[in-house]
């Protein structure tokens, strides 16, 4: 919450982090865009989306069981594309490669 709401105070509405590499992408109201480097190497994302595996990845990286790389390389393994930080909704969305949206979360 803390994390969306800063960004919320300086101007970005929207924040999308691909699996792929961990680069962002963040959008300001005014339609400007930033993009962060990667932050790691490579991970190719699989053409079908396993939800139960997504999940499963998510809690262990909630639980701290798994460290952010080891998450990002079970999400791109389950077909997750990115997840995007809406700073209005307060909310963070998972989606497939495809663009499905999968899993949907209110930050609180």
């Amino acid at each position: 919450v803390d994390y969306l709401s800063a960004l919320h105070d300086i101007g970005i509405i929207k924040q999308d982090s691909f699996v792929t590499d961990g680069h962002s992408e963040y959008y300001g109201i005014e339609n400007d865009k930033v993009v962060s480097p990667p932050v790691h190497e490579k991970f190719p994302i699989a053409n079908a989306c396993n939800r139960q595996e997504f999940l499963k990845y998510l809690s262990l990286h909630e639980q701290g069981k798994i460290n952010y790389i080891e998450m990002s390389k079970g999400l791109a393994d389950s077909g997750i594309e990115k997840w995007t930080f809406d700073t209005h909704k307060m909310t963070i969305a998972y989606y497939s490669l495809d663009g499905n949206e999968i899993w949907v979360e209110k930050m609180e």
